[in-house]
């Protein structure tokens, strides 16, 4: 059995065990439940709302992670207007414990 799971604006398939990387949730140690959008069990497909309404899949925060370093610069001809930023995104890694039809 398999999901695909929505965090952060980003799709993720998931299944029971995996560890994956995703923008940060909360603290560490913490349960969360994450909203799925497709459950697969076997030949059976779950895809519409009524369907996904009492399914849930269940996540344990088991790390946290940055993203990589991100460098920017702008600058603006004859006027002496630079400016250097950055920005490095907050991760966390969860493992999955439980997906769950309903």
């Amino acid at each position: 059995m398999y999901a695909v799971i929505a965090t952060g604006g980003k799709q993720y398939r998931v299944e029971e065990g995996q560890r994956v990387v995703v923008e940060r949730l909360g603290d560490l140690g913490t349960d969360v439940e994450l909203t799925p959008i497709m459950v697969v069990d076997g030949d059976d497909t779950l895809a519409t709302p009524e369907a996904l309404a009492s399914a849930k899949v269940t996540a344990r925060i088991v790390g946290d992670a940055s993203g990589p370093k991100i460098r920017g610069f702008t600058y603006k001809n004859k006027s002496n207007q630079r400016r250097r930023w950055g920005h490095r995104q907050h991760l966390a890694e969860i493992e999955i414990t439980a997906i769950t039809r309903g």
